[in-house]
């Protein structure tokens, strides 16, 4: 316990890190995943095609994989760019990859989230000559997150678990905090064990929150049953 107090600072930081990372991943990967949906249902075959490719590319390369390219190949983008050495950010380039992984899978959720809304109420919606915007807001957008939530929630549990990913480049997250500790100690298991006891913590803290938005997303519809 001695040698865990000496740590239990670092890990904590660590562990706000990894959910800095992930909640800023998962707020941009869902804009990203809303804009691959919306190309993918485009009336232009070219952003049609570049959607496919995106989500096509994205889901076939490991996770790993892309975070290195990111990393070493923006530093030698920006290298070249200013002449000089430039490092990039191990926190930008972590966020950035999750985020386009993300938003490749979150491209498929959506399009098929916005595929299981009823075509009829669409046309109804048009009938009584609703705007554009007001059918999106009033009409697809609020059945679209319900038939999304429970894909979105299974993402949001994988990147969780990728953060820890992003310590290979450096990242101060949960994984590399307690990797330094366990090699400073001597005691891998001790900190293991501690660092699968607050990602278990993190996926069942958001679980429970999943439930209750999937929950109060059904609500309309319980009643109506």
């Amino acid at each position: 316990m001695t040698e865990l107090q000496g740590f239990g600072d670092q890990i904590a930081l660590g562990a706000f890190t990894t959910l800095r990372t992930a909640c800023t991943s998962l707020a941009l990967g869902i804009g990203v995943g809303l804009c691959g949906a919306l190309a993918k249902r485009s009336r232009f075959q070219l952003i049609r095609w570049l959607a496919d490719c995106y989500t096509t590319i994205v889901r076939g390369v490991p996770e790993l994989l892309i975070i290195l390219i990111l990393y070493f190949g923006g530093t030698v983008a920006l290298t070249t760019v200013f002449g000089r050495y430039v490092e990039v950010d191990a926190f930008a380039a972590g966020v950035f990859a999750l985020t386009i992984v993300f938003g490749a899978y979150a491209t498929e959720v959506f399009r098929a989230a916005i595929q299981g809304v009823p075509p009829g109420q669409i046309d109804a919606a048009q009938a009584l000559g609703l705007s554009k915007f007001c059918l999106w807001h009033l009409v697809i957008l609020p059945q679209m997150w319900r038939y999304a939530l429970p894909g979105l929630g299974n993402l949001w549990l994988t990147l969780l678990k990728d953060t820890a990913l992003i310590s290979v480049v450096g990242l101060e997250d949960l994984m590399r905090k307690t990797s330094i500790a366990a090699g400073s100690t001597h005691d891998p298991l001790t900190f293991y064990s501690i660092a699968a006891g607050l990602y278990l913590l993190f996926t069942s803290v958001s679980l429970v929150g999943l439930t209750w938005l999937e929950r109060r997303a059904d609500r309309g519809v319980r009643f109506a049953q």
